[in-house]
């Protein structure tokens, strides 16, 4: 895919509008504004997650979410279904390209119907094989996380898609911690999923730096997804590891400058090196050498600057005849000693 020849950077919104049109709105105009490739929200109601049930089984017992109950969190998370149109219709006119994670097959199908360029399968979804079959049939651009899933499950679900669906997967590894922790992302994963699968691979962080998306780059994602926010003050469910403004400013220009640094195999002398020639080391001479004088390491020294011969030719000059005066602090050549040069 041409437009991954470059880090493509998507930032996520998920429920961190805080059930405001307008914020969402606010949101995408500012992830344009701040470098983002492309926006991503939730398509979901909380009855296509679980079921209104308050019981030990459906309340959240650790992490950020402690203590709330799945039907409420996701309640008040969402992104309604009746908010997606005009949004995609928002985020075109602001000229950045959006689309969703969509969680049952209504959310799917409007997708669809809106021309996504890519449907995104959760890392918490992936394993609902009914759920992938679905989309894959739709044979649109898919993003899958691997988030908690073992390699026989991402090989399972890939080789799935793929009976439907050959060419349009990029495959996202993901740490579904939040936030997660750079010591658990083991970023040479990148580099196996490239190997194995034979597709674009990005990284789906959720982590607070930008340690582990420049690596990746390195490793050959190319697709990277960070939650977005106009501001943590502001609150909301994933604003603890959600990026502000600056922060996505800062990430997309350092993931283009990851871009610059890895280049490609050169060992040409760059550019910006040629002034600094002069500083290597290169012949002289140290003492004052008459006509007939043999060189010497007495009167002949390898030092910086680099007007002379390379200190390579140093031992072929040894035990010859100058063919000139030379002063001290005179740069050798081959004239110095070659009567035909």
């Amino acid at each position: 895919m041409e437009k991954f020849n470059r880090p493509y950077l998507i930032a996520e919104i998920s429920g961190n509008h805080n059930g405001s049109l307008k914020k969402a709105k606010k949101l995408i105009r500012l992830a344009k504004n701040y470098g983002a490739d492309c926006v991503k929200l939730q398509s979901y109601t909380p009855d296509s997650l679980t079921i209104n049930v308050k019981n030990k089984y459906f309340m959240i017992k650790d992490g950020l979410w402690k203590n709330q109950y799945l039907y409420e969190l996701y309640e008040e998370s969402q992104t309604p279904l009746s908010w997606i149109k005009e949004l995609f219709v928002y985020a075109k006119k602001t000229g950045i390209e959006c689309f969703s994670t969509p969680f049952d097959k209504e959310g799917v199908d409007l997708l669809v119907k809106m021309n996504a360029p890519f449907i995104k399968i959760s890392s918490f979804e992936m394993n609902d094989l009914d759920f992938v079959e679905y989309i894959a049939k739709k044979n649109k651009k898919i993003i899958i996380s691997t988030g908690m899933a073992n390699l026989n499950e991402i090989n399972e679900t890939v080789k799935l898609i793929r009976k439907y669906n050959k060419k349009n997967l990029i495959i996202m590894h993901c740490v579904s911690g939040y936030p997660s922790n750079t010591k658990d992302m083991n970023i040479e994963t990148i580099k196996d999923l490239k190997e194995r699968f034979n597709c674009t691979i990005g990284l789906s962080d959720h982590s607070m730096n930008d340690v582990s998306c420049i690596v990746a780059y390195a490793y050959g994602a190319r697709v990277f997804e960070k939650h977005f926010i106009d501001s943590r003050k502001n609150k909301g469910p994933d604003s603890k590891f959600s990026l502000e403004p600056e922060e996505l400013k800062n990430l997309k220009n350092n993931l283009e400058l990851s871009k610059e640094a890895i280049g490609k195999v050169n060992y040409k002398i760059k550019e910006s090196e040629k002034k600094n020639l002069v500083f290597r080391r290169s012949l002289f001479a140290i003492k004052d050498i008459k006509k007939g004088e043999f060189f010497s390491r007495e009167n002949i020294k390898s030092i910086r600057p680099g007007y002379g011969l390379k200190p390579s030719h140093l031992k072929n000059i040894m035990n010859k005849k100058s063919l000139f005066r030379i002063k001290r602090g005179t740069p050798l050549k081959f004239k110095h000693f070659l009567s035909d040069a």
